[in-house]
């Protein structure tokens, strides 16, 4: 196993102290990407249908800081998902 950054070592770790007490349970890694990508879902819809010249100034910024969540939550879920 390669190692795993910081922020998915972290999610990582987390859940396999809440579900198994074990800090290497590396077969729960799907499952943890996919509630990370399902959460990336819910929290953060994709908004790549939006129309940019439909959005306001403000709108846009918080669409971009949106898409740096969602993108954030991805990569973790990526990183898993590759282990």
């Amino acid at each position: 196993m390669s190692n795993l950054s910081p922020a998915a070592q972290a999610v990582f770790w987390e859940f396999n102290r809440a579900a198994s007490g074990k800090p290497d349970d590396w077969h729960y890694l799907p499952a943890i990407a996919a509630a990370l990508r399902a959460a990336a879902d819910q929290v953060v819809p994709d908004q790549e249908h939006v129309r940019i010249q439909d959005l306001r100034t403000r709108a846009w910024i918080r669409l971009e800081e949106c898409e740096l969540i969602r993108r954030k939550l991805l990569a973790i879920a990526t990183e898993l998902e590759a282990q």
